[in-house]
């Protein structure tokens, strides 16, 4: 400055020479004024991702905006011709694309290192005609150097979110840096771009541009601006930082805000959720989008919020997921939805995108969408690994599935409605990883509520069973839907995994009901599936009744019904009479110590007395029938055999040390060997 100075005294006697030392003396003071002003814009973008001049450009409430050029509207179109309406003749004819743009070389040359070098090399030759040239390769195409011809003219002319990527990327390719000139354009738009990433919704409009000139956009660092800036934004808080959360809020009561002192009296509306950021992110296309997930996993953002974006963002572009799959589904769209249709080709791929975008760990994604993906992939065709990706993410969190969602219809070359095949693997997905070792069950007899109450808490591996049983009685009226495989999905649960086997019975006999035509040795096969002693008492009573079940069913839950009451009243008797031994003596007279006979019993044994005699009845109608049947066709030897009837020991008691008396007739617990002689007496 000590320089400047000097030489504007030494000059003050010349005014010509005055004049052109102020002159040098202001631009060199603007130049470094601007210069520092740029570095001072990046330093704040990167620090705070906010600029010192913000109101300078836009209000916090509206749409970032920026004014340049001061002249009038110089430029007018004529079909794709646009012309220079100054009266000078035009002297270069620049095409681009299909439009056609008439313009002069002194205001270009001026502001463009690129378009210098294309006039000089394309027009020395013509002797003043008028020179053409190509940029069909400009970032932005027509619109792009529309814009650019303005500002070299000085034309007014407006800088947005929705321009200003374009406009940089072009000003890059023309090379329109400020050795062509103080304030060109790459520096304009480079500050407007830092005011730009301090608002959410115009980096979120700036970022959506970047499709039109990816390669520039991705060179230049805009995306990755963009992208820093908007998942910086959606983990913090953004009440905090006075950020708009969604377009709609953007121009809300503009009109209507009312400024006192310069402060806006507009009540500022603030997210509801962590979820405020979904829809706005969901119009970016799915590479942009991508990149936004990886920022957002970079910054410790929790997974399951990133997991609920991405749902949010696939039921946008696959119809189908928001819908219930059908046996007849097509690949359409709603009538009216804003949101383009994507080709089946084009579905497939994003939907194998999404698979990948979505976090990997266990219980963040939700069961009931990942089937829903499933369906979607089976319906699509989706790679095999694809699908086997989300077989075993299902599979892992097999017990938090719903029997609907389970349904899924077969798409394959199989007869059978629903795709069991896909859900047996899921369930062997299942098995492997939570598998444990199984307790061997105690031979004796279990009564009833020690099986509904063995277990304090409902385990994964209990759950698991029950909604595989609902899913066999569900699939089991198809009648292609062949043994093997019905009794493959069944047996894959172990037996601890089920405390009663109500739910496999009514499979069994659902599939016994709709297949009638099956033999009887694999009926016999069928019903070894499922434990007598494990029925409840409904059940018990349903099965004794059921005319499908094979006839030694039939005999083996009457009998087990039978043991277990009978075991249930001989541990009451037990537990009174060792009461009765602990007090042998008391005051007779007392009469708070006598009670009623009648009532002294344990509530519930008159019931279970009358349902034991019934039982008797029962069986003994049934041996009566049994000798009918014997006589016909030889011994009884011979049929017990038959029957399966083997002599085994008496079951034994939880709470005595001798073995059971059961009290039947020989014909109940023996082999024929012994009920042949007692035919007869038997009553």
């Amino acid at each position: 400055m000590e320089e400047i100075e000097i030489t504007v005294k030494k000059n003050t006697c010349n005014p010509l020479i005055f004049l052109l030392s102020f002159t040098c003396c202001f631009r060199l003071a603007t130049r470094t004024l601007t210069r520092m002003a740029n570095c001072l814009y990046k330093t704040c973008s990167l620090v705070s991702g906010h600029t010192p001049f913000s109101n300078f450009f836009f209000h916090t409430k509206m749409a970032a905006l920026m004014k340049l050029g001061s002249k009038s509207e110089a430029f007018h179109r004529n079909g794709s011709t646009w012309f220079c309406t100054s009266g000078l003749p035009s002297d270069v004819t620049i095409e681009v694309g299909e439009m056609t743009f008439h313009l002069h070389k002194f205001p270009l040359l001026s502001r463009s290192g690129l378009l210098e070098k294309l006039i000089e090399e394309s027009c020395s030759e013509l002797d003043g005609s008028v020179c053409l040239l190509k940029l069909h390769d400009i970032p932005g195409g027509a619109k792009a150097f529309e814009f650019i011809t303005k500002f070299c003219y000085g034309v007014k002319m407006e800088v947005t979110a929705l321009n200003v990527v374009s406009l940089r990327c072009a000003a890059e390719y023309l090379q329109m840096t400020n050795d062509y000139g103080d304030g060109n354009l790459i520096l304009q738009t480079e500050a407007f771009l830092n005011e730009v990433f301090s608002n959410w919704t115009d980096t979120l409009k700036a970022l959506e541009t970047c499709d039109q000139v990816l390669p520039y956009a991705e060179e230049l660092h805009i995306i990755s601006r963009c992208i820093d800036s908007l998942a910086m934004k959606a983990c913090a808080d953004p009440s905090l930082f006075n950020w708009p959360v969604s377009g709609s809020n953007d121009t809300q009561n503009s009109e209507d805000a009312m400024l006192w002192n310069g402060i806006s009296t507009a009540i500022k509306t603030k997210p509801t959720g962590d979820d405020w950021w979904y829809a706005d992110v969901s119009t970016l296309s799915l590479p942009l989008y991508k990149q936004l997930i990886l920022a957002l996993e970079s910054r410790s953002m929790k997974l399951e919020s990133i997991a609920e974006s991405v749902i949010y963002y696939a039921k946008r572009y696959l119809p189908m997921m928001n819908r219930q799959l059908s046996f007849n589904d097509r690949i359409h769209v709603n009538s009216g939805t804003s949101t383009p249709l994507l080709s089946e080709a084009d579905q497939r791929a994003f939907l194998e995108e999404i698979v990948d975008i979505l976090p990997n760990k266990k219980e963040v994604t939700s069961t009931r969408f990942l089937l829903r993906l499933l369906h979607t992939a089976m319906v699509l065709h989706a790679s095999p690994s694809c699908k086997e990706n989300l077989e075993k993410r299902v599979g892992a969190q097999f017990d938090q599935a719903s029997l609907v969602d389970l349904l899924i219809p077969n798409i394959g070359y199989t007869d059978t409605l629903y795709d069991i095949d896909c859900v047996q693997r899921m369930l062997d997905n299942f098995l492997s990883l939570n598998q444990s070792s199984a307790v061997s069950s105690s031979p004796c007899i279990i009564e009833e509520g020690q099986m509904t109450s063995g277990s304090d808490s409902v385990t994964p591996m209990t759950m698991v069973a029950a909604l595989v049983d609902g899913y066999l009685a569900e699939v089991a009226p198809d009648v292609n839907l062949k043994l093997p495989k019905f009794e493959a999905l069944a047996a894959a649960i172990p037996d601890y995994a089920r405390p009663l086997d109500d739910g496999v019975y009514h499979a069994i006999d659902v599939y016994l009901k709709e297949h009638p035509w099956i033999t009887d040795s694999e009926r016999e096969q069928l019903c070894r599936l499922m434990d007598c002693q494990k029925l409840s008492l409904e059940a018990s009573t349903h099965a004794a009744q059921n005319e499908r079940l094979p006839l030694r069913v039939i005999i083996q839950v009457l009998f087990f019904e039978q043991l277990r009451l009978r075991t249930s009243i001989s541990g009451w008797f037990f537990v009174d009479n060792f009461e009765s031994s602990q007090n042998p003596t008391g005051p007779k007279n007392d009469r708070s110590c006598q009670m009623d006979p009648e009532k002294d019993q344990p509530d519930g044994v008159n019931d279970v007395r009358e349902r034991v005699s019934e039982l008797e009845k029962e069986c003994l109608n049934m041996k009566q029938e049994l000798q009918k049947i014997a006589k016909t066709k030889g011994s009884w030897k011979i049929f017990a055999k038959k029957l399966g009837f083997t002599k085994k020991s008496p079951p034994c008691n939880k709470k005595e040390s001798k073995p059971c008396d059961l009290k039947e007739p020989p014909a109940s617990t023996v082999n024929g060997e012994q009920n042949q002689p007692n035919n007869e007496g038997v009553h």
